[in-house]
C-alpha cells in the first residue's frame, strides 16, 4: 500500500494556552519548540515549529512528538490486536480511526502504524483489514514480516525497544511481545541516513508524517506525526523527520504509514478522544482514515496536588474518594454540564484522604464535576480536571418487541404522518410479516446471519431495485405507564430509520437531524457497518407522556441511501424498562478521620443503638440526609434504616 499519496490529525493542548498559539504564529528561527510537556505520567508531549530553512530543517512544518519513559511501571503498549473474527476472515485487524482505537481501547495516546489494506480510507469502523509488515501485540502474531515493510520496531517483556532496520529474511521474534513495522529506516545509530533517499519517488518527497524513534538504551520511545498538505505546515522529507528525532533523543527511527493517515491522539479528562496533530484528511474532509494499524500506549495521569480520584455512583448519587499531597479542605463542584456549576459545602477538617459524597442525582445520566482542594498548609487553591461519570439506573426489563415479531410494512408513501398513530387503519398494507424484513437485487443475499432473516420485502419490479423507503407498524401491550420508563431498542437497519411511538418521534438514525422534516424521498445521511445491515443500532429512549397502558403503536421508516442502493432491510428488538426502587444500602466512607455514612433513597430516618439489640433511636435533627458525619466517634454506635 505505497500511495501516491501517503496518509496524516488536530490538538488537545493540555493546559498550556502558549501551545494554541503555536498553530497560528509563525516562530522565526529554525527550530523552536515548547520544550516537553507531561501530559500523562511517563507520557511527555513537545510540538516544534520551523519556518526559516536552516540546516536539516528546509520546510515549512509542524512536528507533535511523544516521548514515551519504557522504564516507568505503569506503562503500557497496545499495537492494534488482531481482529475478533481473525481465522475465519482471512484479515488481521479491525479498521478504526486512530480516535476510535483511543475510545475502543481506553489508551492515553495512540498514533497509526503499519500500511494496511483495503486503502478506500473512509470504511466503516470494525472493517476486516490486512496489515503490511510484521505485527505483534502482546504476544499475538498478527501480521507476519515481508520484504517491502521490513523497517520493525520490536519491544521485549519489559518493554525495552529495539529497531531491525531490514527485517528481512525475517529475523525470530522469541521474547518479542509487541511489533509495528514501517517501509524504512530514516536514522541508523544517530546518522541521518535520509537524504540518500531524495529523487527515490513521491513517498521520498514533502509528505505528512508518521515516524518511531527509540533513544540509544531502547528506554525511550519517541511517536512523531508531521502536519502537512496544509498553509501552516506543507510537511516533511525524509531527512526533516530524522532531524526531528535526533533532536527529540532518538537514536534510530523508522518511516511509518503517514500522509493523510498521521493522526495523534490522546485521551481527554472525560475519556474522550482528542486529536494533536492537524490531519491533512481532517481538513480536506472534516473525518479521520480508517486505519489497519495503530499503536497506543496506557498511561496513569501525571501526580498532582489532587491525586487518585475515584467514582462509585449509584442510583441517586456518588461516592468521589481522593487524595491530596498536604492536609486540605475540599470540596465538589457539579452538574449535568459542563463546566459545572454546583458546589457541595466544604469539609470542616483538614486531611489527606477525602470522600465526597453527593445525593439527590438523576438516574441512568452523565454528571461532570471537579475537585477543588484548599491546602491548610500554605491556603493555595487546586482544582483537578473535570471528570464524567453516570449514575446507576435499577430497571425492571421486559422484552416488548422480538426481533422475530411480526409487522404490517408497505412501499407506498403515506400521504402524511397519520400512519405513525394509533387509530390508522394499516389493513390494507402487507404482512404481517416476522422481522427480519429485507428485500435484495444483489445474487449474493444481504450478508444476514439466515437464521434471524424473516420475510421478504417487495422490489420496484419495474427497476429491480428495493423502493427508496418502507413502512412499519406493530403494536405491544405496557401494564402500565411508569414515570422515568424507557426503551431499549437493537436494531437492524440498512441503510436509514426514523422511529416513532404512537405518533410521537422517538429516534433518528442515519438520517437528518431533527427538525429537518422526513419525506418519503429523504434519503439516509451514511451506511450502515459494511454497508449492510451486519451490526445492531442501539439506543434507548424515554417515553415518559407517550407509553400508554394497554397497546402501543411502533412504526418505523426505512430510508436508503442512495436511488441505486441495492438493498434495504430491518429489523428491530424493543425492550420496555421500568424503574424500581434500589433496596437501600447503608455504607460507610471515611473522610480523613472522619467517619461518614452514605445510602441511597429517600423517606428513610437514620436510627442508631449502642448495641445492635437497641433501642434504637432516630439521630436527631429535623432532615438527617446522607451523607451523614459522624462527629463523636469516642463511643461505638450502631446504625440503620428506618422508614
Amino acid at each position: 500500500m505505497k500511495p501516491t499519496s501517503q496518509r496524516a490529525g488536530h490538538s488537545r493542548l493540555h493546559r498550556l494556552l502558549l501551545l494554541s498559539l503555536l498553530w497560528t504564529a509563525r516562530l522565526l528561527g529554525a527550530p523552536e519548540t515548547t520544550g516537553w510537556i507531561p501530559l500523562f505520567k511517563g507520557v511527555d508531549y513537545m510540538i516544534g515549529t520551523n519556518s526559516t530553512p536552516s540546516g536539516d530543517f528546509t520546510s515549512l512544518m509542524v512536528a507533535h512528538i511523544l516521548r514515551v519513559d519504557l522504564t516507568d511501571p505503569d506503562i503500557r503498549l497496545l499495537p492494534t490486536p488482531p481482529h475478533t473474527n481473525y481465522l475465519a476472515n482471512q484479515r488481521e485487524t479491525a479498521g478504526r480511526t486512530v480516535g476510535q482505537f483511543v475510545k475502543a481501547y481506553g489508551v492515553q495516546v495512540a498514533v497509526n502504524a503499519n500500511f494496511f489494506s483495503p486503502t478506500d480510507y473512509y470504511l466503516p469502523e470494525g472493517t476486516a483489514m490486512r496489515l503490511d509488515g510484521l505485527s505483534i501485540s502482546a504476544g499475538f502474531p498478527v501480521s507476519p514480516a515481508n520484504q517491502g515493510e521490513a523497517a520493525s520496531v520490536l519491544f521485549d517483556v519489559n518493554r525495552t525497544a529495539r529497531i531491525v532496520h531490514t527485517n528481512w529474511p525475517a529475523g525470530p521474534t522469541n521474547g518479542v511481545l509487541h511489533a509495528v513495522s514501517g517501509d524504512y529506516p530514516i536514522l541508523v545509530a544517530g546518522r541521518n541516513i535520509s537524504r540518500a533517499y531524495l529523487g527515490g519517488g513521491n513517498i521520498h518527497e514533502i509528505q505528512p508524517r508518521t515516524a518511531f524513534g527509540v533513544s540509544r538504551d531502547g528506554t525511550r520511545l519517541f511517536l512523531i506525526c508531521i502536519d502537512g498538505r496544509q498553509a501552516h505546515s506543507i510537511g516533511a522529507y525524509d531527512y526533516e523527520t530524522a532531524a526531528w528525532m535526533l533532536l527529540a533523543g532518538a537514536h534510530d527511527a523508522v518511516n511509518m504509514d503517514g500522509g493523510g493517515s498521521a493522526t495523534m491522539v490522546m485521551q481527554d479528562s472525560l475519556g474522550q478522544p482528542l486529536r494533536l496533530n492537524a490531519s491533512s484528511a481532517v481538513a480536506d474532509s472534516g473525518r479521520e482514515r480508517t486505519v489497519g494499524g495503530h499503536f497506543g500506549v496506557f498511561a496513569k495521569p501525571v501526580v498532582g496536588f489532587i491525586n487518585d480520584v475515584s467514582v462509585m455512583p449509584y442510583d441517586e448519587g456518588a461516592a468521589i474518594t481522593f487524595t491530596t499531597t498536604a492536609p486540605s479542605v475540599v470540596q465538589v463542584v457539579y452538574g449535568t454540564s459542563n463546566p459545572p456549576g454546583t458546589p457541595t459545602g466544604p469539609t470542616t477538617s483538614a486531611a489527606t484522604n477525602h470522600t465526597v459524597v453527593l445525593s439527590g442525582l438523576t438516574p441512568g445520566i452523565g454528571h461532570y464535576f471537579r475537585v477543588v482542594a484548599i491546602s491548610a498548609v500554605d491556603g493555595t487553591r487546586h482544582e483537578s480536571t473535570v471528570r464524567l461519570f453516570t449514575t446507576t439506573r435499577t430497571v425492571d426489563t421486559r422484552e416488548v418487541v422480538s426481533l422475530g415479531a411480526a409487522w404490517r410494512h408497505t412501499f407506498e408513501a403515506p400521504a402524511d404522518g397519520a400512519w405513525t398513530t394509533p387509530g390508522f387503519d394499516d389493513s390494507t398494507w402487507a404482512g404481517p410479516d416476522p422481522a427480519v424484513l429485507w428485500v435484495t437485487s444483489s445474487a449474493a443475499g444481504t450478508n444476514l446471519d439466515p437464521e434471524i432473516l424473516g420475510g421478504r420485502l417487495q422490489p420496484n419490479f419495474a427497476t429491480g431495485l428495493p423502493y427508496l423507503a418502507y413502512f412499519f407498524r406493530t403494536r405491544f401491550r405496557a401494564d402500565a405507564a411508569p414515570a422515568g420508563a424507557t426503551l431499549a431498542v437493537e436494531a437492524y437497519i440498512d441503510d436509514g430509520a426514523v422511529f416513532h411511538l404512537n405518533g410521537r418521534e422517538l429516534h433518528r438514525i442515519r438520517m437528518p437531524d431533527a427538525p429537518t422534516p422526513i419525506l418519503p424521498t429523504t434519503l439516509a445521511t451514511a451506511l450502515p457497518c459494511s454497508g449492510n445491515a451486519t451490526c445492531s443500532d442501539n439506543f434507548t429512549v424515554p417515553v415518559d407522556g407517550i407509553l400508554v397502558p394497554g397497546e402501543n403503536v411502533l412504526t418505523v421508516e426505512v430510508h436508503n441511501v442512495s436511488t441505486r442502493s441495492s438493498d434495504i432491510t430491518f429489523g428491530a428488538r424493543v425492550v420496555l424498562e421500568t424503574p424500581v426502587a434500589r433496596p437501600p444500602v447503608l455504607g460507610i466512607l471515611r473522610d480523613g478521620s472522619v467517619p461518614i455514612l452514605e445510602w441511597s433513597g429517600a423517606a428513610f430516618r437514620l436510627q442508631q443503638a449502642d448495641s445492635p439489640a437497641g433501642p434504637w433511636s432516630d439521630i436527631p435533627g429535623s432532615a438527617v440526609t446522607s451523607p451523614y458525619r459522624i462527629t463523636n466517634t469516642a463511643t461505638t454506635r450502631w446504625f440503620r434504616l428506618a422508614r
